[in-house]
């Protein structure tokens, strides 16, 4: 399964929004500074869907705001 994230990091509080069934707006703590922003976006997701952050993987948007993420369900 493939979803839509939009990224904001450094924010002052965690949050995550469903914007419809593929789209989330996701704001994190962490600086956007080596990938620590990116993995706890993993986490997030992960925690969300139920899974292992193993199977949850950054797809395109690395360096961007806006990001694909690639969930593997079990």
């Amino acid at each position: 399964m493939y979803i839509k994230v939009r990224a904001i990091a450094g924010a002052r509080n965690e949050s995550l929004v469903h914007k419809n069934t593929t789209t989330y707006q996701i704001s994190v703590k962490e600086k956007a500074e080596g990938n620590r922003a990116n993995t706890r976006i993993r986490q997030i997701v992960a925690h969300e869907y139920s899974v292992p952050i193993a199977r949850v993987r950054i797809i395109s948007g690395h360096h961007s705001p806006s990001k694909i993420l690639s969930i593997d369900e079990v």
